[in-house]
């Protein structure tokens, strides 16, 4: 059985996703896998953030003789094992984590109702004021 790493197309309408994964190469592409590798989301805004891959599972392939396309080949090139981008892929991932936790917002006071004015005391009570 010959087998290729390919891009297995996922998500939806103008916001495409794929998976990486080792697959028979008579499979259609979005077809049934050996295995998943990694993913590949090219609307992450980091460039290098883009690829993930599991690059023990990935030497294991390459070295049972399995053949990547071309645009996958140069993902394994950059991000794989011994991969010529990995610093800055730690760096993007790093960065992206960062901008994806939210800060806590700040306690949010209870809405409350304007205090009413003190009342003016009544006449009798001012009289008992004088007197003491």
């Amino acid at each position: 059985m010959a087998v290729r790493i390919r891009m297995k197309m996922m998500g939806r309408k103008h916001r495409p996703f794929f998976r990486i994964c080792a697959m028979d190469a008579r499979a259609p592409r979005d077809g049934r896998v050996i295995e998943e590798l990694g993913t590949y989301d090219p609307m992450i805004p980091y460039e290098d953030a883009r690829a993930v891959l599991n690059a023990e599972r990935v030497q294991y392939w390459l070295g049972v003789g399995a053949q990547p396309t071309e645009k996958v080949r140069i993902l394994i090139k950059k991000y794989g094992p011994n991969g010529t981008r990995l610093e800055k892929q730690k760096e993007a991932l790093e960065r992206l984590a960062q901008e994806r936790r939210r800060p806590t917002p700040p306690p949010v006071a209870p809405r409350s109702r304007p205090e009413p004015a003190p009342e003016e005391p009544a006449a009798e009570d001012q009289e008992q004021e004088a007197q003491a």
